[in-house]
């Protein structure tokens, strides 16, 4: 089947975002820091077990590395969610949430490192797997071949606090980043299981983040699956303006970056981040 449209794209994004909602809770008995609230899971969705540490990766050299993104003529990030890319080029937003495993985290950045891929990640402060990766990912974030977002410093459901509450989870993931990785992290922040709402919208943009970050595709990650199904989803999203949402938490997608790479490459695609798109007050 051909691939839709942008208009077609735009207008089923939501849909297949929500389909894709239940591969958003992090992975259970993460290391968080100490006083941090436990990791959050919906209502019966299983938290699965903690699973050995992956092995270290080595990604073979398949043809030169991809190139850092030609210069792309941006256009104004919107003022609301997305789910999509705008335009029809041949543009992949591959991002990655959450972060309660180390490993994966050194992982994608060796991947990155390697291959020239460009990534999304989402940070949630609470892990301190981000602190344990600074020196792997500061070179690649400074470059901006990874870019960082906003995705609350906890992980809850921001729709079930009150107005101080989803300010103070916005507010302090935003101190970590930059703190932590010297960058501004607005516009952009993904609302943990893609659950949001006008209020929760509005307060997230008086703090500067703009955009509610969503996705039209999902490796179904958050939890540990096979790496089998992980490409089989990559092959089903990794489309032309796609926003695809993998996790930071188990180990299988790291054996199969070189088949996600493969995918990106058979099909003419170009990885982006969001700051490679779009212009902000921020990031122009």
């Amino acid at each position: 089947m051909p691939h839709p449209n942008r208009r077609t794209v735009l207008t089923i994004g939501a849909a297949a975002a929500a389909a894709a909602l239940a591969a958003c809770a992090p992975a259970g008995q993460a290391t968080q820091r100490s006083g941090a609230p436990p990791a959050p899971t919906q209502a019966g969705r299983p938290s699965p077990q903690r699973a050995p540490a992956p092995m270290p990766v080595d990604v073979p050299a398949a043809g030169p590395p991809m190139q850092p993104v030609p210069g792309l003529v941006k256009v104004p990030a919107p003022h609301g969610t997305i789910h999509a890319l705008p335009g029809e080029d041949p543009l992949l937003a591959w991002t990655i949430d959450d972060g309660a495993n180390g490993d994966v985290i050194a992982a994608y950045a060796a991947f990155a490192a390697a291959s020239g891929v460009r990534l999304t990640m989402f940070v949630t402060g609470t892990y301190r797997a981000w602190d344990e990766n600074v020196a792997a990912l500061a070179p690649l974030v400074a470059s901006g071949q990874v870019q960082l977002g906003n995705h609350t410093w906890s992980h809850p459901d921001l729709t079930s606090l009150d107005d101080t509450g989803v300010a103070d989870e916005l507010q302090r993931n935003h101190d970590f980043i930059g703190d932590t990785f010297g960058v501004d992290a607005r516009p952009y922040y993904r609302p943990p299981f893609g659950y949001h709402d006008d209020r929760v919208d509005g307060i997230a943009a008086e703090l500067g983040y703009t955009v509610p970050t969503l996705w039209y595709g999902s490796l179904s990650d958050s939890g540990e699956v096979p790496a089998t199904l992980i490409v089989e989803l990559a092959r089903q999203w990794f489309l032309p303006g796609h926003i695809v949402i993998g996790h930071l938490n188990w180990p299988p997608v790291t054996t199969v970056f070189e088949e996600l790479r493969a995918i990106i490459a058979e099909r003419g695609l170009t990885t982006v981040t969001l700051n490679d798109v779009f212009s902000s007050e921020v990031h122009p």
